[in-house]
């Protein structure tokens, strides 16, 4: 019998399935795009980034990946864009609600305003409810499908970022848990990652930083950073039939930054 290499029995991990991913078209959306597309996965791009998600979509082969116009605050694009992935591949698989934004960079509740606030909660949390909604409206006659949520360590802490990001992440993770335990009994998982610092385009604009040296400040893990297709491959493993009996999980990828802190450890930081 012949034995099949190592690197063909890793790639192809999605062979079959349909992925919508909210957010596509740039940062974590985007590593994520590439990597489904790559392990087999019919991809469609969901974003208000038209000119990028079209030129993601350029990238990869037109037969397998296709672009939505979509602004997850508003239900009929959400609805639009589950619509757009069963008709063009009939079916979806896997639901990737990653469309998100940090806010101001505000950390005196005196100084938010509450169009600011509700804005970073219609995209963060209501954006995910629809894509939930919307994925499990043709995921529950199919009995089948994974739902991933883009979280936070924002999610898991406090005094990490502003006020409405940390609300909409923490809100999240409850979100996925109560999904995972409605949609469980139709085969559907729901699950979420929850990252560190990635430094796409908008957490530098958040930070006011142009490259990675803020990150060895305040991370745990060192020697390595945190990249978008770090991130990407949690999602994968949460797509995949491999996490096939995992659900109502919050797949932390931090580096062990929120089990410990720093401010205050027996063993230090020098090695």
């Amino acid at each position: 019998m012949a034995t099949v290499p190592l690197a063909s029995a890793v790639l192809r991990r999605l062979e079959g399935k349909v992925a919508l991913i909210t957010g596509g078209a740039s940062g974590i959306g985007e590593a994520t795009a590439r990597l489904f597309h790559q392990n087999g996965a019919k991809v469609v791009i969901a974003d208000i980034q038209d000119d990028k998600g079209h030129s993601v979509c350029q990238e990869l082969h037109k037969s397998s990946a296709s672009y939505v116009h979509c602004d997850v605050t508003k239900e009929k694009d959400i609805e639009t864009a589950v619509n757009t992935a069963v008709s063009t591949y009939g079916k979806l698989d896997i639901m990737l609600n990653n469309a998100g934004i940090s806010g101001a960079n505000k950390t005196n509740i005196l100084e938010n305003t509450l169009s600011e606030f509700q804005q970073v909660i219609n995209v963060n949390l209501v954006g995910i409810f629809l894509g939930t909604k919307h994925a499990a409206r043709v995921m529950i006659p199919a009995r089948r499908g994974s739902i991933i949520n883009t979280a936070s360590i924002s999610g898991n802490i406090g005094g990490a970022t502003n006020h409405a990001y940390t609300s909409s992440k923490h809100a999240v993770v409850g979100l996925t848990r109560n999904t995972a335990v409605e949609l469980g009994p139709f085969g559907i998982r729901v699950n979420c990652v929850s990252p560190y610092i990635v430094l796409t385009p908008m957490a530098k604009k958040y930070l006011e930083v142009d490259d990675d040296g803020i990150l060895g400040v305040y991370s745990n893990l060192k020697g390595t950073n945190l990249m978008p297709n770090d991130v990407a491959e949690a999602n994968l493993y949460l797509g995949s039939d491999e996490s096939k009996y995992v659900s109502g999980h919050n797949l932390v990828v931090d580096g062990g930054f929120t089990v410990v802190n720093n401010g205050f450890c027996v063993f230090g930081q020098s090695v």
